[in-house]
This record gives C-alpha cells, sequence and structure tokens, in this order.
C-alpha cells in the first residue's frame, strides 16, 4: 500500500459505487432501481505534515485526519509562543467582597398586619359573578 497513514496504517478500503435511475417514492415517483453497481476503493483524507518525533527531530509524514484531530502527532512548533516579560505582565485585582445590594428586600422584615379588633376581609363573590 503506497498511499497510507504512517501512524495508524489506514489505507484504502474497497465498496461499491451503485448508479440509480427513477424518482424517490417520497419526491412522489415509483422509486428508484439500481442499474449497475461498480467496485470502487474508498481513499483516506491523508495530509502531508510536518511532525516533531523523538527529542526535537523534525520529519514530514503521511497522517491521515483522524490522526491528527486526536492528537496522535505533535506538529512542528514554527515560532515559540510570544511571552510577556514580568513587568509588563498585569497585575491581578483581588476579588471584590459579597455586599447586599440595597435593592433586595431582606428576610427579616415584618409583614404588614391589620390593627387588633378589625375583622379579616370575607371572600365576597364579585358584581357579575353566578351564584
Amino acid at each position: 500500500m503506497a498511499r497510507h497513514c504512517e501512524i495508524c496504517g489506514k489505507g484504502h478500503a474497497m465498496g461499491n459505487a451503485i448508479t440509480t435511475r427513477g424518482k424517490a417514492k417520497y419526491l412522489g415517483g415509483v422509486g428508484t432501481k439500481v442499474t449497475g453497481i461498480a467496485r470502487r476503493k474508498f481513499k483516506p483524507n491523508l495530509q502531508r505534515l510536518k511532525v516533531t518525533i523523538g527529542r526535537g527531530t523534525n520529519t514530514t509524514k503521511l497522517v491521515c485526519t483522524q490522526c491528527i484531530r486526536s492528537g496522535m502527532v505533535a506538529k512542528v512548533v514554527r515560532h515559540a509562543p510570544f511571552k510577556l516579560s514580568k513587568a509588563d505582565q498585569p497585575k491581578a485585582t483581588p476579588p471584590k467582597a459579597n455586599t447586599p445590594k440595597a435593592n433586595t428586600p431582606k428576610a427579616n422584615t415584618p409583614k404588614a398586619t391589620l390593627p387588633k379588633g378589625t375583622p379579616p376581609k370575607a371572600n365576597t363573590p364579585k358584581a357579575g359573578a353566578k351564584a
């Protein structure tokens, strides 16, 4: 196999190319009919990638995209990441204390009560309601 992943060994897989004719039933036709089946190759998505192997050794490899996405290979670092000096780094601000907000009601506020001797309101029906 000439074109295969050098990390996981994935190569081509054989399958069928199915040729059909007709209109699908969900589109209002009588259905599709198979007119031919031919063998075909499903090829892996290989990328030529500069990879770091061992202790800083860089080489070019043919790697499938699944190996790249899963992190099985380490790409070459072309430029070192930008770093700030200690003098240029922003100072950390202390976290703010949790202070109660002025608009929120307190939990232990007394509820409005009726003066002594006043009877509570009875549940009376509304003017237009039927009894």
